[in-house]
């Protein structure tokens, strides 16, 4: 009997015992669990903003692969040169532009040159919706009599415009974090730091819309240089306007007189100018004359 109420008695010494272990296990286990828990929200009221680091690998990890584009969702910069002969290089150019403006494209640039020869020449460069890009090369085609050079080249930038889309929306999560920490600050410096930083990422998500935005204008409109020379022969003209008989005929005239009239004035100046030394000249001669005729008169002894 007392051997039996002594196994009782260590019985239920060892449950007391055990429960009090568990009990102190309880505790430290939520201990460490509201330490954890005051370290991350302390850790992350001290993140003011993301580092340029954090926000490339944002959008590396948001970056769908290349593999998950699908072929018809491509952005496909095109363009074409286009050198070919017409016949009538004014109602090409016409014809051309009409097209351009029936397919709801536009005219960037248009220009007309004539030569030695009076052969027009003209160069065209104007844009095109995608869609009608192959439709306007056949028709700018039509208009030619002879195609001479044709060159269509295509740029993918697809993977370019997903990563331009891809850090955008990475900015754009910058820009919302920042501004919720400009409502909560209460410091004029934290403000401060802010207000740098948000500026500094609005700066940078203007740039990336500014580029997708020319992408996706160069990838909804193609364009097409067209030079065009006129394929007629030159025929000189007989006669006409090429003798000008009557014209040359008082040139000449006129060129004879101004020689006439120049060389009077010539020995006019000469004569009037040069006066006092002829008039000496005239009596030197004219002493020497004399004397050399009365020589002549006076007879020999």
């Amino acid at each position: 009997m007392n051997k039996r109420c002594l196994n009782g008695f260590l019985a239920a010494v060892l449950l007391i015992f055990l429960g009090a272990c568990s009990s102190g296990d309880s505790e430290e286990s939520k201990s460490a669990n509201d330490m954890a828990q005051m370290n991350e929200s302390a850790g992350s009221n001290e993140m003011a903003v993301l580092d340029e680091e954090d926000q490339e690998d944002a959008a590396t990890a948001e970056e769908p692969k290349e593999s998950q584009i699908e072929t018809s969702d491509r952005m496909i910069i095109h363009r074409a040169n286009l050198e070919v002969q017409v016949k009538n290089l004014k109602k090409a150019k016409q014809n051309i532009e009409k097209k351009v403006k029936g397919y709801g494209g536009y005219v960037v640039e248009s220009n007309e040159y004539r030569d030695e020869n009076e052969l027009m020449s003209g160069h065209v460069i104007v844009r095109i919706p995608e869609k009608h890009f192959q439709a306007f090369l056949n028709d700018a085609e039509d208009e030619a009599a002879e195609v001479l050079g044709r060159n269509v080249s295509g740029q993918d930038v697809t993977e370019e415009y997903v990563d331009l889309e891809s850090r955008l929306k990475s900015k754009r999560a910058v820009e919302e974090r920042l501004l919720d920490f400009m409502k909560d600050a209460q410091k004029t410096e934290d403000l401060l730091k802010i207000s740098s930083d948000l500026a500094k990422v609005q700066e940078e998500i203007e740039v990336l819309v500014g580029k997708m935005k020319y992408l996706e204008n160069q990838t909804s409109y193609s364009t097409v240089e067209i030079f065009m020379q006129e394929s007629k022969v030159v025929v000189p003209g007989v006669g006409g306007n090429d003798l000008n008989t009557w014209d040359k005929t008082k040139k000449q005239l006129a060129v004879s007189l101004n020689f006439l009239l120049s060389a009077a004035s010539g020995v006019i100046v000469f004569v009037v100018g040069n006066l006092p030394i002829i008039l000496l000249l005239v009596l030197i001669g004219a002493g020497i004359y004399y004397v050399v005729k009365r020589k002549r008169r006076t007879p020999k002894e």
